[in-house]
């Protein structure tokens, strides 16, 4: 019976030694945290035409995990999508869908007319100062809604 014993004994203490080096190392702030994003008021362009526009945000995430950008929800009758520009050769371009965006530990997740943004359809209509609600999901946090002011360019005016 003792061998047993002692066999047993060998990977408790090993668990038990892995889970006292594992709290002290959370205890001492190496765990890291978890993503802690923050969002200002984004702008939204005012549309020329009938088919979309564009809302813009700049997050930012001051933890020390990144955070995923897995989805959008805009307001009540218009659909709002994460979309990218993409290149497609001799200065075309087309838009694509986004499936996910990176918020980076300790960086800056910056929405562009040229790069990552937000598409909603149809365009609603919109005066300069106008103000939308979108809400931005992320796969591991709760999701947090942001407004975006409405401008006819992305310079404010």
């Amino acid at each position: 019976m003792k061998p047993l014993r002692a066999a047993a004994a060998v990977p408790l203490l090993v668990c038990l030694a892995t889970l006292g080096a594992l709290t002290a190392w959370t205890a001492t702030g190496n765990a890291g945290t978890p993503a802690r994003l923050t969002v200002a008021e984004g702008r939204v362009l005012i549309p020329y035409g009938t088919e979309s526009t564009a809302a813009f945000f700049t997050l930012r995430n001051t933890g020390t995990a990144d955070a995923t950008l897995t989805g959008v929800t805009g307001p009540p009758g218009h659909r709002a999508m994460l979309s990218r520009t993409a290149d497609i050769g001799r200065n075309a371009r087309r838009m694509e869908m986004v499936r996910a965006a990176t918020v980076p530990a300790g960086g800056t997740l910056r929405m562009t007319a040229t790069g990552l943004d937000i598409m909603v359809t149809p365009p609603p209509r919109l005066a300069p100062g106008d103000r939308l609600t979108f809400t931005l999901h992320f796969r591991d946090g709760p999701p947090l809604t942001v407004r975006a002011r409405a401008t006819a360019t992305l310079g404010g005016g």
